[in-house]
């Protein structure tokens, strides 16, 4: 496809930044735009994998320690969401529950709840509510020391540079430069991918056995770097 063509369907300020990083090379351009959507395709199949593992792990810890249908009965009169401070996280709860109606199950609101409201089970007062248990989803952490502490507020703000990087994937945002600038980039890419593996590894989850066949990033991030 001719480089005009490409830009009418794209726009003009969207493929602009790839066309300065290129130095206005027009194939070049073109090449590195194809290349970000290979890499938002491979990271965000990772990023999938690791919602719904985390999600999963959260469901197990609070069914153990509160029984089947812990997340509807949270956010009942009298359940452990059931007071101001946590009044967003029992309104998203009850907001599913009745989308759901008729078809609810313990396991399809597991599965309509976004990744935002997981991560912040990990905030101070939903950490709170629920007992401050979740930490057993990551038994494989490393061990708090006085100058660094792997606590829930540590893994709330390891959450938030996923959910952020998955929301930017998910707007079709580029993520192939440096922050701000048209400059082609991919540490960003390459620091959010070792913070997943980390995650996964500290939940203790095989992670290289897991996405076997899918990840394919550090490969498309090397491309990216020579071209």
């Amino acid at each position: 496809m001719k480089y005009t063509d490409f830009q009418y369907i794209i726009s003009p300020p969207r493929m602009g930044r790839y066309y300065i990083a290129m130095a206005n090379n027009s194939k070049k351009a073109m090449t590195l735009y194809r290349s970000n959507l290979k890499l938002s395709q491979e990271l965000f199949t990772v990023i999938s994998c690791f919602e719904i593992a985390i999600r999963n792990a959260i469901d197990r810890v609070y069914i153990n320690s509160l029984g089947n249908d812990w997340l509807r009965n949270s956010a009942a009169p009298g359940g452990i969401f059931s007071n101001p401070n946590c009044r967003i996280a029992a309104q998203t709860i009850n907001d599913e529950v009745i989308k759901l109606s008729h078809q609810y199950t313990h396991a399809k609101l597991v599965a309509e709840l976004g990744f935002g409201f997981w991560r912040y089970l990990y905030s101070s007062h939903q950490f709170r509510a629920g007992g401050q248990i979740l930490l057993r989803v990551f038994p494989s952490r490393p061990t708090s020391t006085p100058a660094m502490q792997y606590n829930a507020t540590y893994i709330f703000r390891e959450l938030q540079k996923v959910n952020l990087l998955r929301n930017r994937i998910a707007h079709h945002e580029p993520i192939c430069f440096l922050p701000g600038q048209p400059v082609k980039n991919t540490i960003y890419v390459r620091q959010n991918y070792a913070l997943l593996l980390n995650l996964f590894q500290w939940m203790s989850i095989d992670e290289a056995a897991l996405l076997y066949g899918l990840d394919h990033v550090i490969n498309i991030c090397n491309d990216i770097d020579v071209l």
